[in-house]
Parts: C-alpha cells; sequence; structure tokens
C-alpha cells in the first residue's frame, strides 16, 4: 500500500513538472522585462484635428520679453509704455515673485489693449504719410505712393492685406468664412474712418484686433 502510494505521488510530480517549465536564469547584462502598472489607466491623446492641430498641452500665453519682442517685430515699432506696467503683466520682481505667470486675466488684458492702441495708432499714422510700401507695415500689400482712400480698396486687395498681416501677427492667414468676416470689419472701419477723416484709424482698428486675439499671444 505504501509502495502504491509513492508511485503515486511521483507520478504527479512529473506531470506538474510538464506542466510548468522552469524558467531559465538571465544572462549576465540581461534586462527582466518590467509590466507597467498603468498600462490600462494610458488616456490615448486626443485626435489633433479637434483640438486645431495640437496634441498634448493647452496653449500657453507668451512671457513679458517675447510679448515685447512680438509687438517690435509684428507692428513695426516698440511697445514704449511696457516696462512701466511689466510686473503686472506678469515678469516677476524677485522680490516677493520670483517666476513669471504666464496665466491669462483680465489685468493682463486691460494693459494689452492699452499697449495695442498707443503702438498700431502710432504706427498708423506714420504709415499714412509713407510712399514706398517697403518702409510700410500695416499697409505693405497696399499700392506704391500715400495711402488714399481705403472704402476704394478692390475686395482682393482687402483679402491681401488681412491675409499678409494675419501671417505677420500669428503665423498663419486667415482664411474661408473667417477671412470674409474680417474683410467686413475693415470695411466699416474704413467707412468711419473717411467719415470723422482720420484715415489711419481703419488701420490701426485691425492692427489692435490682430494684437489682442489669443492668436497672437499664445502658442
Amino acid at each position: 500500500m505504501r509502495r502504491l502510494l509513492m508511485l503515486a505521488l511521483v507520478a504527479l510530480g512529473a506531470a506538474a513538472c510538464e506542466k510548468t517549465p522552469s524558467t531559465p536564469p538571465p544572462e549576465e547584462g540581461q534586462m527582466q522585462p518590467v509590466i507597467n502598472p498603468h498600462a490600462s489607466s494610458v488616456t490615448p491623446l486626443p485626435d489633433p484635428e479637434l483640438q486645431d492641430g495640437r496634441v498634448g498641452r493647452s496653449p500657453r500665453r507668451i512671457t513679458v520679453n517675447q510679448l515685447a519682442r512680438s509687438i517690435e517685430v509684428a507692428v513695426g515699432r516698440p511697445w514704449t509704455g511696457l516696462e512701466g506696467v511689466a510686473t503686472s503683466l506678469g515678469r516677476p520682481d524677485y522680490a516677493l515673485i520670483n517666476q513669471e505667470s504666464t496665466e491669462p486675466n483680465l489685468v493682463f488684458a486691460k494693459f494689452l489693449e492699452d499697449g495695442a492702441r498707443e503702438v498700431c495708432l502710432a504706427q498708423a499714422a506714420a504709415e499714412v504719410k509713407l510712399t514706398d510700401p517697403a518702409q510700410r507695415v500695416l499697409s505693405r500689400t497696399l499700392p506704391t505712393g500715400a495711402v488714399s482712400d481705403l472704402r476704394k480698396l478692390s475686395d482682393t486687395q482687402v483679402r491681401d492685406m488681412l491675409g499678409y498681416l494675419s501671417t505677420r501677427f500669428w503665423g498663419a492667414p486667415l482664411q474661408g468664412e473667417e477671412l470674409t468676416r474680417w474683410a467686413g470689419f475693415f470695411t466699416q472701419a474704413a467707412t468711419r474712418a473717411e467719415t470723422i477723416q482720420k484715415r489711419d484709424q481703419a488701420l490701426a482698428a485691425v492692427c489692435i484686433a490682430l494684437m489682442t486675439d489669443s492668436r497672437f499671444l499664445t502658442y
């Protein structure tokens, strides 16, 4: 009886060995794979087509130094009053605040609108007197000679100007229905500017709108 029991145990052990093959010891320098504990909870990245071509993070606001440089490049002149409000715009003072704030807020929007008016009005007023398009920025695409009645521009000329300016300010041209809306906005601004005999304000209005748009402030 005892002998039969021993044979049964040996048979069970042999069967277990056949079903569970032994894992060979790792060789020198061989790394063992590590199972990712979060594999089942990883959220896939969103479709870029659903968020204007972006993947991952949301847009971030530019810093004060980046804003100063962007205005000078886009408009053609610096914002002279920027340094006076730099702390309010988010620049650290390194006394109480050591890290720059790039969060959009109402204070930033208010000061930026004031700066846009200052810079755009000055640039537009200077440009209407210039006859060489190469010396102009806001009216670069308009014909040679002093800037005349902007109400007489053709639809193609208006769209070309807006396409150039939006690319200069945002890095991408206005297109489709949005371009049509901006063309309508410029036409209204040009009509009002001629009514009050301040032609430069039509160019300034477009400049202010482009500079205060989120596409100028984020990346």
